[in-house]
């Protein structure tokens, strides 16, 4: 019976993955559709997933697809990678028209990111003890005297601009870096009101005191202080909804830079396996919630960062991704000359068979983290 039910849980789990990874892909795609037709670009083929065709349908001039592998999809357009007389030919038209299309996947994964947003911070956060919903600034209502953070310079009023250098958005980017800190100390930006003047102020060697816990060892940073509370309102939700994507975008660039940098390596990288892991316990523990809008904004929020981040990635000036293709449009727009389709065709097929390779290496990767609990 135990078999069973775990069987049933992770069916569950890989189902609520597919879902989400499928809403994800037909809301880039269907972006890329939606402008070649307004550019007016003949489109041959909108799929779902890849590999053998499973389904497809469609009487007019584009066939619509599902595939059997749910790990991408595609909008393949006449004359995307190879010359073509058709005068609807996706290279037949203005570079301006082709950026549009090229980037329009992009703009709809960060549309979807902040309508999703807007409804968590709109409808799932659950009310505070006095029965009002607010959202939390980084504008420092409380501190007291006694705490080493006021001794050595921060006051209350003041408005966290950045921590060490990095920028501060909302409440969880200062958790973020506070917590990755090392010894307790750092320079942080702030706003503050100096004669009735708003001035920027840099703190240096701002001092929190460092807590471990006895039985864990864990070591964590006491803030000492408390923000002011953002009364929920129409506008309150679609400001805050645009500055924790913002926030969520600013965070992935910052991973993406790390892992360049080497800070991190690629056996941290998750891959499908882990990002269906990573989903299925988001939904489990959803379930498990005794306030159901709690669960739905967890839910929610994991849709949100990973649509960011394939919004972000399909920027990155790489073969094979939209931004990629967006250096060969430049390219174009700025010596009015568009490299040959063969050769840019060579470069994104070889950059497509690395990106294969990659995700084949970070998912042997998930599957180890996977067995060895890491």
């Amino acid at each position: 019976m135990r078999a069973i039910v775990e069987i049933l849980g992770l069916v569950g789990r890989i189902l609520a993955a597919v879902l989400v990874f499928g809403l994800i892909i037909f809301v880039h795609e269907l972006g890329h559709f939606i402008a070649a037709r307004l550019m007016g670009v003949k489109v041959n083929e909108f799929a779902l997933g890849m590999g053998p065709r499973l389904l497809k349908f469609g009487k007019g001039e584009t066939v619509y697809s599902l595939r059997a592998f749910p790990i991408g999809g595609f909008c393949a357009m006449e004359g995307e990678d190879a010359e073509s007389p058709d005068p609807r030919a996706f290279g037949s038209k203005k570079v301006w028209r082709r950026i549009i299309i090229v980037t329009a996947g992009v703009v709809m994964n960060l549309v979807l990111g902040f309508v999703l947003l807007v409804g968590m911070l709109g409808f799932c956060v659950v009310p505070d003890s006095s029965g009002r919903v607010r959202f939390s600034s980084t504008t420092i209502a409380e501190l007291p005297e006694t705490a080493p953070a006021y001794e050595t310079g921060l006051r209350v009023g003041d408005t966290i601009l950045s921590v060490n250098g990095k920028r501060a958005i909302i409440d969880q980017d200062i958790a973020i870096v506070m917590q990755s800190d090392e010894d307790g100390v750092m320079d942080i930006t702030v706003r503050r009101t100096v004669d009735g003047v708003k001035q920027k102020v840099k703190l240096t060697g701002v001092k929190f005191d460092i807590v471990t816990d006895d039985e864990s060892g864990t070591r964590y940073l006491e803030y000492n202080f408390k923000v002011v509370g953002i009364d929920r309102t129409p506008w309150t939700v679609i400001t805050q909804s645009a500055k924790t994507e913002l926030s969520v975008a600013t965070l992935i660039w910052r991973s993406l830079g790390d892992i360049v940098s080497g800070k991190y390596g690629l056996n941290e990288l998750s891959g499908p396996v882990g990002t269906v892991n990573a989903i299925g316990e988001v939904v489990a523990n959803a379930v498990q919630e005794t306030d159901i809008r709690t669960g739905l904004y967890n839910v929610l929020m994991m849709v949100v960062l990973i649509t960011v981040n394939v919004g972000i990635f399909n920027l990155l000036p790489l073969p094979a991704l939209d931004g990629g293709r967006l250096i060969f449009l430049i390219f174009e727009g700025i010596f009015r000359k568009p490299v040959n389709p063969k050769y840019e065709g060579m470069v994104h097929f070889i950059g497509l068979i690395l990106l294969f390779g990659l995700m084949i290496l970070v998912t042997f990767s998930d599957i180890s983290r996977l067995i060895t609990g890491g």
